[in-house]
């Protein structure tokens, strides 16, 4: 087919959509096919801030990586982690502190194979293709990996990825997962949809997602700060997006309610 190019792993099936490649798409990125762009474009009937929400979400991935490193972590776990981008982890953690170390976690076939390209040659970063929902297993591959040290604090990071987990999964214990087994001081940035600021488009874009492979399940305020039990959440709080500790000269894009994402960082006590 015209669209498979060699970074496109044997046995994916192009025309499936995935949530990775279509956050690939409305960043802006050329890592996602026909099918991707067509629920991409039904996303955006559903939610037309989306290609901003994706932007802020990952600027809040910058801020918090950055805030985590001023706080003395130096190794990263990034659930979720999509399909790799301009700022990534490795790249923001190291410009600020030279020598972090950073494992990624995926399961989609494209963003693993992709990853697994960028990062041939580093010895500080590698890619796990596991399913972050099964915190043993992605652990035990973590710890087989010989970047980190469970006695020092570790940045566990879901950005954009919890509204990917069904109830019957239990989010809340998942997180607890991966909480109980890093040290004290360790930090959790997290962000995901809620409908509690814009519950129209929530229900339009719940409804375009549920004819995907990756079905989308927002959550409350409540709800999202709940997923940092055993965490000391830092000010502000769980926020919209572009409220999470902004850099000094941003400009507000209109209502920050518009981002339809809540953020928090938090640190174990």
């Amino acid at each position: 087919m015209a669209e498979r190019a060699g970074w496109v792993p044997d046995g994916v099936d192009i025309g499936r959509p995935s949530a990775a490649r279509l956050y690939d798409y409305l960043l802006g990125g050329g890592h996602n096919f026909a099918a991707d762009r067509e629920l991409a474009e039904r996303f955006l009937r559903a939610q037309p801030n989306a290609r901003a929400i994706a932007r802020l979400n990952r600027a809040f991935l910058r801020r918090s990586v950055l805030h985590l490193v001023d706080r003395g972590i130096r190794q990263f776990l990034d659930l979720g982690s999509g399909i790799p981008t301009v700022g990534n982890v490795h790249e923001i953690a190291r410009k600020a502190a030279p020598g972090s170390r950073v494992v990624y976690v995926d399961f989609e076939d494209v963003a693993v194979a992709h990853s697994r390209m960028l990062l041939r040659g580093d010895d500080s970063a590698t890619i796990l293709q596991e399913d972050m929902t099964d915190p043993d297993a992605v652990l035990s591959a973590a710890r087989a990996t010989g970047l980190f040290d469970f006695a020092e604090p570790i940045g566990l990071l879901a950005v954009g990825v919890f509204h990917f987990v069904p109830p019957r999964a239990d989010p809340a214990g998942v997180v607890a997962a991966y909480r109980d087994a890093v040290a004290p001081g360790s930090g959790l940035a997290l962000s995901q949809f809620t409908a509690d600021l814009q519950p129209a488009e929530m229900a339009g874009i719940v409804e375009v997602m549920s004819r995907s492979a990756n079905p989308m399940f927002p959550r409350s305020h409540a709800e999202i700060t709940g997923l940092f039990a055993g965490f000391d959440v830092v000010a502000p709080g769980v926020v919209p997006l572009p409220l999470w500790r902004p850099e000094e000269g941003a400009v507000e894009d209109g209502d920050p309610g518009r981002a339809g994402i809540l953020a928090g960082v938090g640190h174990k006590r």
